[in-house]
């Protein structure tokens, strides 16, 4: 090809980093066009399109990282309608003995992109839902901390001096953080003094990160409501879980070709495990863990409260199957709920139709 003919198709290929983009053009043939690197700026994105545009008719670009180091160019490509495939990092052992380079991790996503290996439409995180998955993200900080103030609240009590710990010893940590964060602090001059304060500010600690979680909660609740009340009306699904399965489906859910899509992304759909003259399935160990959890709360909730998933399990049992395979099931079945409510949400189907 000389240099001033036209490609009759490009398709790009970026590798995503904090600062910057490496990106190769390669043409439909495979054969490399070009490399280069932009800054991760919104001008920068513009330059990458534009320099990819160049090479000719620009097909698809396979971009790394779309959830994290790649989200803002992910955006803008989406924006400007190019057609955007999610690319997986190559595995380590299957790239022993290879290059790794820049241009080399480009042109590997160009080329997943160009083949159909990397068929995965990344997230628009651009509505609602990324702002329920950012309130999550804080959400799930937030309780961690908590949960590491309540284990030092009750490591500093076994450990504190007599008289501290036999009138603090027993209680929950509600009621130690009731009472301890109404303690004035004093000079630390002992261990006795050193004990009360350092309780008296864990426990304030604690109950600040408890109204900070309860603001969490109210603004999941209300934004849960808004995007999809349908699943709220459902056994087991509160606005925590709700949130989960939402934030796994993004704010484009039509990229979810089908509901056993939906059902691989959580990690619920079977994987065969037959050999010679047994036939089984077995449990599903990847997808989205955090969805995948989500659904287990709605089985074991159903399980525990639902009168036709409770007939459903004795019905199984009585066939012979254990509790997993009940529960992987169920899951299952779940997933598809929990899909076709997705799709006729009011919020999410407006986006559904309108990209349609």
């Amino acid at each position: 090809m000389s240099n001033g003919e036209k490609s009759p198709g490009v398709v790009g290929g970026v590798d995503t980093h904090k600062d910057s983009h490496a990106v190769v053009a390669l043409d439909t043939r495979g054969l490399w066009l070009g490399f280069a690197q932009f800054p991760a700026t919104p001008p920068g994105y513009r330059d990458l399109l534009a320099w990819l545009r160049r090479h000719g008719p620009l097909l698809r670009v396979g971009v790394e990282a779309t959830g994290s180091y790649g989200a803002g160019l992910t955006r803008h490509l989406l924006a400007e309608g190019v057609w955007v495939l999610e690319v997986i990092p190559p595995r380590r052992r299957s790239r022993r003995g290879c290059d790794k380079s820049d241009p080399e991790d480009a042109a590997s996503a160009a080329r997943a992109a160009l083949s159909g290996q990397a068929t995965g439409s990344p997230k628009s995180a651009d509505g609602r839902v990324e702002a329920l998955r950012m309130i999550r993200l804080v959400r799930s900080s937030a309780i961690k901390a908590r949960t590491q103030a309540a284990n030092q609240l009750h490591a500093l009590v076994e450990t504190a001096p007599e008289t501290l710990r036999e009138r603090l010893r027993g209680h929950t940590v509600a009621a130690l953080v009731h009472e301890a964060k109404r303690w004035r602090p004093s000079e630390i001059q002992d261990p006795y003094s050193a004990c009360r304060s350092t309780l008296a500010r864990l426990a304030r600690r604690w109950h600040r990160l408890h109204d900070e979680i309860r603001g969490y909660d109210q603004d999941l609740e209300r934004l849960t409501r808004q995007l999809c009340p349908q699943l709220l009306q459902r056994v087991g699904i509160g606005p925590e879980v709700a949130s989960c399965l939402m934030v796994a489906a993004g704010d484009n859910p039509q990229r979810l070709k089908s509901e056993a899509s939906f059902a691989a992304l959580c990690g619920a759909s079977p994987l065969d495990a037959s050999s010679g003259r047994q036939r089984r399935h077995r449990l599903n160990r990847g997808g989205n863990r955090d969805a995948n959890r989500a659904l287990w709360v709605i089985a074991f909730v159903r399980l525990r409260m639902d009168p036709r998933t409770r007939a459903y399990a004795a019905r199984r049992t009585a066939e012979g199957r254990t509790r997993s395979e009940i529960t992987r099931c169920l899951k299952r079945y779940i997933a598809r709920e929990v899909y076709a409510l997705l799709m006729q949400s009011g919020a999410l189907g407006e986006q559904v139709s309108s990209a349609a």
